[in-house]
């Protein structure tokens, strides 16, 4: 589970005014990465699967908090390369774990893409 204070961490923040506001962040980027991938909850609270899941949505959250104003004077291509690439490797963890359908790790060899 991602925290605030891991949020608040990561882009440098101190403070509590933002608070409120960067825990909605997070709670849209979890259902955001979950919809990405599919799968059931135990899939995401998976050991092997957990890290990942993380990054993704702490990532995502981050992302959405710097990035809050939707009018600017330019067009604006936002690409989170960050939270594609683990999508893309959560979905593939996801296809194996629904071909074995069983409940046991995953996969204990998850490892980055090259």
């Amino acid at each position: 589970m991602v925290s605030v204070d891991q949020i608040k961490q990561a882009l440098y923040l101190d403070g509590d005014e933002d608070d409120s506001l960067i825990k909605n962040y997070i709670t849209v980027a979890e259902q955001f990465v979950k919809n990405a991938v599919g799968g059931s909850d135990k899939f995401f609270e998976d050991k092997t699967v957990q890290p990942l899941y993380d990054m993704a949505v702490q990532s995502l959250a981050a992302t959405y908090y710097q990035y809050r104003l939707a009018l600017t004077d330019t067009q604006l291509f936002t690409n989170n390369a960050t939270v594609n690439s683990i999508i893309g490797q959560l979905r593939g963890v996801y296809e194996t774990y629904e071909e074995d359908g069983t409940d046991e790790n995953v996969n204990t060899s998850i490892k980055p893409s090259d």
